[in-house]
């Protein structure tokens, strides 16, 4: 319900409309007022008025001068403050925004200079580069910032970070990238209570009459029926941890928690996300007990193995938190890592609790990882582990219909259907003959580095979380394209106007692919290179930025200037067009010629 008013919200500021002056403020249904509340570790009161300053800050939204909203950088609701924030570069507009009741804050990019980045970026990714989830304009940082899965990362993800990082984005890294509104509860791996911070997973648990759940630490789960997500921002819901206030402890009779597994497309999972180290699948439980070598996994320290110095043991975390009954290990941990299971082998042994603020060698009492006896969690609620019996021995099926997408002279690109895994597929493995190409967690692959005008036979083969290898796929046999220098060029005179573009076309009728890393040569005559945007266009429509406009002065482009291409994917025959842009009033100039190197 949240969502759907403020949208609606947003839908009349669109349109240029906005809610009768005097209008009274819209109810709330209850169900989002004690959403709010339980997300937000707020009272029923204190989410009502957050709520009702929300509403004030969209009416305000949509009151603002026109020239005013145009000429801002962004706008959000600030819910510390309870007021619409608004994003100007200049003093003036501060000003004018204090006047019409809202928060200003300077920033040094104006909305044009993020939308065109953003464009840029739209345009670097294409159809989609590997590992890369997410990108777009954060107006609270004044920022375009792009999400990358570190773990799907291909040599084609770093050239397109390398080009990425010209354009001042802010990347940011993760283990993880999200899936819609499914998924696996895997040990070790991220889940976010409400708004907060992330734990992590223990273990997975089924109650009596089947119910799916599983097992954190306490801290994580204190509030109760609180929202459960899978997925940072609150997205991706889980369910819901802490039903009815009776599934979490955090006081002297321990630190342990269980998480509800509500939502469709949530699937239990005896294997524990070792963080690229080999699978491990959990058999059953024991207790640890001292010189015991024992390992957890954990969002933030990964996967970390260490020796138990106590059992049984007390801690006073202060504030009047005492703990009893806890393991002390030398193992190293990190914040992010509660929750997280330990295991003795196969067996799970522990709930992550608390630990030091860094990692140390030879760790004093001080800096020792501390968790709670999962055994102990486990008879409290009446839960039961899952667990892989001896172990998941089940191979994956067979990749079905492996295929080609298209060869260039040095590479070569490869589909699939999925397998099939009692458990779950993590992965498949390419081969080039019998040895290893590629790895990837998708259904296509492009291997790269091939010679041309050669033939190659490939297979590929699905692995699960176990370790367990499926037979291969039937034979894919491909020959990459011929090689050698192939240029197209235009040497036609072409104007360069204040505000406008120029488009100079070649039409190429060769046949395949182009090559993988395009070169490009422009000579041009203008007064100001600094406003000038080059971008290559393929025959598909497919855009490849060249040269980006900005700079403090103007300098003079005289002459013939190279760019090169890298991780390119275009059919070679059709026209090709190359586009100059002029950002920027008061010059002249003119595209002389260029030329391209399939």
């Amino acid at each position: 319900m949240r969502v759907l008013s403020c949208l609606s919200l947003v839908a009349l500021a669109a349109l240029g409309l906005s809610p009768a002056a005097g209008a009274a403020a819209p109810a709330h249904p209850d169900a989002e007022v004690n959403g709010v509340a339980a997300a937000f570790g707020l009272t029923v009161s204190e989410a009502e008025s957050q709520l009702a300053a929300q509403d004030e800050a969209h009416r305000l939204a949509t009151s603002l001068p026109d020239g005013l909203r145009a000429r801002s950088a962004g706008q959000w609701f600030d819910a510390a403050a309870g007021k619409l924030t608004l994003a100007v570069t200049n003093a003036a507009d501060a000003d004018a925004a204090r006047a019409a009741g809202a928060e200003p804050r300077l920033v040094s990019r104006s909305k044009a200079d993020l939308d065109r980045t953003d464009e840029a970026v739209r345009s670097l990714v294409g159809d989609g580069v590997p590992g890369v989830f997410g990108w777009g304009v954060d107006v609270q940082n004044n920022e375009v910032g792009i999400s990358v899965d570190r773990s799907r990362k291909t040599a084609e993800t770093e050239s397109f970070l390398f080009r990425a990082r010209d354009l001042g984005v802010r990347i940011t890294e993760t283990g993880s990238s999200p899936v819609q509104q499914a998924g696996t509860i895997q040990t070790g791996s991220p889940w976010w209570p409400g708004g907060e911070s992330n734990c992590s997973v223990g273990f997975g648990a089924t109650d009596s009459a089947g119910g799916k759940h599983f097992l954190t630490a306490g801290h994580c789960t204190n509030d109760r029926d609180q929202a459960a997500y899978g997925a940072q921002g609150q997205q991706n819901r889980i369910g819901t941890s802490n039903v009815g206030g009776t599934r979490s402890v955090n006081a002297r009779e321990g630190d342990m928690g269980v998480v509800a597994v509500t939502q469709s497309g949530w699937e239990l999972s005896a294997a524990v996300n070792t963080w690229g180290e080999p699978a491990v699948t959990v058999t059953g439980s024991a207790e640890a007990m001292v010189g015991d070598r024992v390992c957890h996994s954990g969002n933030t320290s990964k996967w970390k193995c260490g020796e138990v110095k106590y059992t049984h043991k007390s801690v006073d975390y202060g504030g009047g938190l005492i703990i009893e009954d806890l393991t002390w290990t030398t193992a190293c941990s990190l914040g992010g890592d509660s929750g997280g299971g330990w295991l003795l082998g196969t067996k799970a042994v522990g709930l992550h609790d608390g630990g030091p603020s860094k990692c140390v060698e030879n760790p004093s009492d001080g800096d020792m990882s501390i968790f709670q006896p999962v055994v102990e969690a486990l008879n409290k609620w009446n839960l039961t582990l899952v667990t892989g019996g001896g172990g998941d021995t089940t191979a994956p099926s067979a990749p079905g219909n492996a295929r080609t997408t298209g060869t260039t002279p040095d590479s070569v690109s490869l589909a699939w259907d999925a397998a099939t895994d009692n458990v779950g597929v993590t992965g498949y493995d390419v081969y080039n003959g019998s040895a290893l190409a590629t790895s990837v967690t998708g259904t296509s692959a492009t291997v790269t580095g091939l010679t041309p005008d050669t033939s190659y036979s490939f297979t590929v083969k699905a692995r699960d979380a176990a370790g367990n290898v499926s037979p291969a796929s039937g034979v894919v046999s491909a020959r990459t394209a011929p090689g050698g220098v192939r240029t197209l060029s235009n040497d036609t005179d072409f104007a360069i106007r204040d505000h406008q573009q120029v488009f100079s076309p070649v039409t190429s009728t060769l046949t395949g692919q182009a090559a993988t890393s395009l070169g490009i040569s422009v000579t041009i005559r203008h007064t100001c290179a600094e406003d000038l945007g080059v971008t290559l266009l393929d025959p598909k429509g497919k855009a490849y930025p060249l040269k980006y406009s900005g700079g403090a002065a103007c300098t003079a482009w005289s002459g013939a200037r190279t760019f090169s291409v890298p991780g390119a994917s275009s059919p070679a025959g059709g026209k090709w067009q190359l586009r100059v842009t002029d950002y920027g009033p008061g010059d002249t100039g003119v595209l002389d010629a260029w030329s391209l190197t399939l």
